[in-house]
């Protein structure tokens, strides 16, 4: 029984003593992974997916190859609309796919977790929910949905950033336990800036230059026109960040990526090798973006996106400016 396996110190639920109730839409790589986490946990959760995606799960069951939580399956609700309340909804599409998967939510949580790349995505959302239910959040993960309903997690990193909290502190709380219960680490931070930018410096770094030459990272950080790439995209966004309110240093993103296994890669780089599009917009796009905000100049991200674009056959305007 799911009741029986949740642990007995757990705060109380936001709904009245229940346990709580936690919807993910879009189930792919990050959302997948967390839905089998939360089940295999015993929580409550529920996946919002397009009606293939969730008739594979409701068939086949979520299927995960993990190195931190092994091999499961599990069979969480799947669903195509949420139109009952939940206390917690976990955004996990794409920012390409964020506005057509938000038709989905029928009702409106208590509490919106965005782990999506970028920064656009939160202003989006905080004109679809009650501004201050959305809470800034990351993942740091390594994971990919080769097909429905199937997820490869292929590093034992894993952790879950929370800024906040903006939303009733409770909820927050217990939300934080409630992945930790699932084995899913979280870390609270107070500044949203911090958050994203800590991320997306070293995400854009690596995914630019995974992506441009089509490499894993280790070629990347031992060849030393390709190191330089790394640094300089690393350097210019540590610079982006600054002027947005973070407070970074390049010496902390090239830590590590230099402690990073041999082997990683990107989930941009994957998509292009699958044809699928990359997200160039969320990604390098957010970056520069906001570096035209403040007037700072990034040659090496604009180098880096270039190439991207010619090897994914997208048009220069691909990246709204």
């Amino acid at each position: 029984m799911r009741d029986e396996r949740k642990r007995r110190d757990e705060p109380a639920s936001c709904d009245e003593g229940g346990e709580m109730k936690i919807a993910i839409l879009g189930p792919g790589g990050v959302g997948g992974l967390l839905a089998a986490a939360l089940d295999a946990a015993g929580e409550s959760v529920t996946l919002v997916a397009t009606e293939r995606t969730a008739q594979t799960i409701v068939k086949r069951g979520l299927r995960v190859s993990s190195v931190r939580f092994g091999e499961l399956t599990v069979h969480p609700e799947a669903v195509t609309e949420l139109g009952e309340p939940v206390d917690v909804l976990i955004v996990a599409t794409k920012a390409l796919g964020l506005e057509e998967a938000l038709r989905r939510v029928k009702a409106r949580p208590e509490l919106v977790v965005p782990l999506l790349n970028g920064l656009d995505h939160l202003q989006a959302l905080r004109a679809r929910f009650e501004p201050d239910t959305v809470l800034a959040g990351s993942i740091r993960v390594e994971a990919d949905r080769p097909e429905p309903g199937v997820v490869n997690h292929t590093s034992p990193f894993l952790r879950v950033d929370l800024a906040g909290p903006r939303a009733p502190g409770r909820a927050v709380q217990e939300l934080a336990a409630t992945l930790e219960h699932a084995r899913v680490p979280v870390k609270m931070l107070d500044s949203e800036a911090q958050l994203l930018w800590s991320k997306l410096v070293r995400l854009n770094a690596l995914a630019c230059t995974t992506s441009a030459y089509d490499m894993p990272l280790g070629p990347i950080r031992s060849t030393p026109e390709l190191r330089a790439e790394l640094i300089g995209a690393i350097e210019e966004g540590c610079a982006v960040a600054v002027a947005e309110g973070a407070s970074l240093q390049p010496a902390q993103a090239v830590q590590e990526l230099t402690a990073a296994h041999a082997t990683l890669g990107s989930s941009m780089q994957r998509d292009i090798a699958a044809g699928r599009t990359p997200e160039v917009d969320a990604i390098p796009g957010s970056v520069l973006r906001a570096a035209a905000r403040h007037g700072i100049e990034c040659p090496t991200i604009e180098r880096l996106l270039a190439a991207i674009l010619e090897r994914a056959g997208m048009p220069a305007d691909a990246v709204a400016r």
